[in-house]
């Protein structure tokens, strides 16, 4: 690394440090952070010559990174070498991690939950626990269901959400005033008009 700038090194190392936290080990969080920061794509090579990695950890380390779609792969005219670049907009990264961290994590307990919602409860104790698994079930598919939403904005109506905050919270008390004041149709309508 030591070819690499000092403000450069630090972000790589601390990447390498909240991959771990994050459920990626320490070099493929290294990995990416130093594609990210690069101006151009990078080979295995240069990627083993910047990290001081061997060639086995980078190359699994890489298609770690492609599985969760945060590099793509890239030939240069001339060259048959693969070259790895992470996506060029932030908010694209920001959807794959979000998207690979359902598919792998979510999914698999929204299925189990679905079967476990499906059986009969045996005792008073099992009832109580479907129950419990019902409201973390909504839960998910609430949240789930308002991901799929995010994920269809552009970005800048996602950053401008984003910038809102407590400012939905407001938004919606106003809401639920026209609500209880006793709007007919129980929903209050914008200025242009929407719902």
């Amino acid at each position: 690394m030591d070819s690499l700038s000092p403000l450069t090194q630090r972000f790589i190392l601390h990447f390498g440090e909240m991959g771990s936290r994050w459920g990626i080990n320490r070099t493929v969080g290294q990995i990416y952070a130093l594609l990210y920061v690069q101006n151009k794509p990078l080979n295995a090579d240069e990627i083993v010559e910047y990290l001081s990695f061997s060639r086995s950890n980078v190359s699994m380390g890489l298609k770690e990174l492609q599985s969760w779609r945060l590099v793509k792969l890239l030939h240069q005219p001339g060259d048959r070498r693969e070259y790895f670049e992470p996506p060029k907009d932030i908010w694209d990264i920001f959807k794959a991690l979000l998207e690979e961290r359902r598919r792998r994590e979510v999914e698999p307990t929204l299925s189990m939950l679905r079967d476990a919602l499906l059986e009969n409860p045996s005792s008073e104790s099992d009832k109580i626990a479907q129950q419990r698994m019902r409201e973390m079930y909504d839960l998910i598919e609430l949240s789930t269901s308002w991901f799929d939403d995010v994920q269809r904005l552009s970005p800048e109506t996602l950053a401008s959400l984003m910038k809102m905050g407590s400012k939905v919270k407001k938004l919606l008390d106003v809401r639920d005033k026209f609500r209880i004041g006793g709007s007919q149709d129980n929903t209050a309508v914008l200025d242009d008009g929407r719902e």
